[in-house]
């Protein structure tokens, strides 16, 4: 079998065999011909760039003879493993590639278009896989080790990655990297299918309206991608303060502040959480905080900050349903080290929460907008979700996909004259109710 078939096997691809033997020995060469103070002086293209021609040396000096393609193809294997996360680079570098799976280092999956694949590669060995999980928590001074044997992590690049390992992991290491989403105008979603033309219009009605939105939904449903593309509508002329807890968010406005949140260090200390960072914007003047989730105690201050001066807000929350968010919002707030009472929290949400937008992904991998509800709640009274458009799913079709219809209902009279005083159209295709009887309202305690 020739050089090239080799490195394009899947017994080889993980490291195996006889060219997994020559990427290793050519792995060693090349470091011993480098000077390591000066690669970490370099930046990360030159240091590439630097590697890749010290090894073109050292392979026409020591052989073996190849053809262009081998030689090409043997070089950026060698200096993957040696620099980079050896042969998870192809799959970072390839934009159809969403998530990265590895349920120990036999088994690596992808999710392509909504749809999770297995790989025919693996890692050469267990202790492989941990030397790239090593490379990859080192990057942002984290350890893992059975002490502390899981970790979140971000990229230089955007990408988050979680770790864990054994005893926790009866599998084996496991490392799971998603991909910093590509940013994503309404515009574009409506190609996808996510929503239509009537609901975009809407939705950035309702943003300019400084409506409060909250996005909800499960885990890869798009909440982040739907959440950058909302934000996109906010008016240049706007101080935009967004917190996260590993940065994606790319909005385009002049004025933005981004924050990040900050793990413990090695010794436990240092954190800096979502609330912390709430807290500090609130003191820096922003007309509009988006949040790239809320998940713990800092939904009390969100809330707080919404329903006292700062409209407009976003903020996204996991929920499976536009009710469930709701509940959820009212959990999250309680744990919170301030004693409130489950009412007031109640109370809390009815005021500060005008609009949630439920995300979906349905089993054909699409992720789609399938309802939009508005908060017609006050006070004490129970949740009232006043529905205004909703995504009707048919069956599975033979080949795999899922069709529908979106449907639209009148919008109520008090939403109306709010983005009648914004300037804002209302879509005609949503009319508005004259009466309760006219709204597709459900209540939820």
């Amino acid at each position: 079998m020739s050089l090239r078939a080799r490195i394009n096997s899947p017994e080889d691809k993980g490291g195996r065999g006889e060219d997994g033997h020559l990427v290793a020995s050519y792995r060693a060469k090349l470091l011993e011909e480098i000077d390591l103070a000066e690669m970490g002086s370099l930046a990360a293209a030159e240091r590439r760039a630097r590697l890749e021609r010290v090894l073109g040396h050292i392979i026409s000096r020591e052989g073996p003879v190849l053809s262009t393609v081998e030689r090409s193809q043997l070089i950026r294997r060698v200096v993957d493993e040696a620099l980079g996360l050896g042969i998870l680079e192809p799959l970072l570098e390839d934009p159809s590639v969403t998530e990265i799976m590895v349920n120990g280092p036999d088994a690596i999956f992808v999710e392509r278009g909504g749809r999770v694949e297995q790989l025919p590669m693996r890692f050469a060995s267990h202790d492989q896989l941990m030397q790239t999980i090593e490379r990859i928590v080192s990057t942002v001074n984290r350890r893992v080790d059975e002490s502390n044997p899981m970790v979140d992590a971000r990229l230089p690049s955007g990408e988050r990655v979680n770790v864990i390992i054994p005893p926790l992991s009866l599998t084996g290491a496991t490392l799971t990297i998603r991909r910093f989403p590509r940013s994503f105008t309404l515009h574009e979603l409506i190609g996808l299918g996510s929503l239509d033309e009537h609901m975009l219009y809407l939705l950035a009605g309702l943003v300019r309206a400084r409506f409060n939105v909250i996005v909800s939904g499960a885990t890869g449903t798009g909440k982040t991608t739907l959440l950058n593309a909302l934000s996109g509508l906010i008016p240049e002329g706007e101080r935009i303060i967004t917190i996260e807890d590993s940065a994606e968010l790319q909005l385009q406005q002049p004025h933005v502040i981004r924050l990040e949140a900050r793990p413990p260090n090695v010794e436990g200390k240092g954190r800096i959480t979502i609330r912390d960072l709430v807290r500090n914007s609130l003191r820096m003047r922003p007309d509009r905080i988006v949040v790239g989730e809320v998940r713990g105690g800092e939904s009390l201050d969100m809330l707080q900050a919404m329903s006292t001066g700062h409209d407009g807000s976003l903020a996204t929350v996991h929920a499976n349903s536009a009710e469930d968010a709701l509940m959820r919002l009212q959990t999250l707030a309680s744990m919170s080290e301030v004693e409130v009472p489950f009412v007031a929290l109640h109370d809390q949400i009815n005021s500060a929460v005008d609009v949630l937008v439920q995300l979906t992904r349905f089993a054909d991998g699409a992720r789609r907008i399938t309802e939009i509800a508005l908060l017609e709640s006050h006070g004490s009274e129970p949740y009232r979700l006043a529905t205004v458009s909703r995504f009707n799913a048919q069956p599975m079709t033979p080949d795999g996909r899922i069709h529908g219809a979106y449907e639209h209902h009148p919008i109520p009279r008090r939403t109306a004259e709010r983005l009648y005083m914004a300037s804002q159209p209302v879509p005609q295709v949503f009319g508005i109710a004259r009466s309760l009887d006219q709204l597709t309202t459900r209540e939820t305690r």
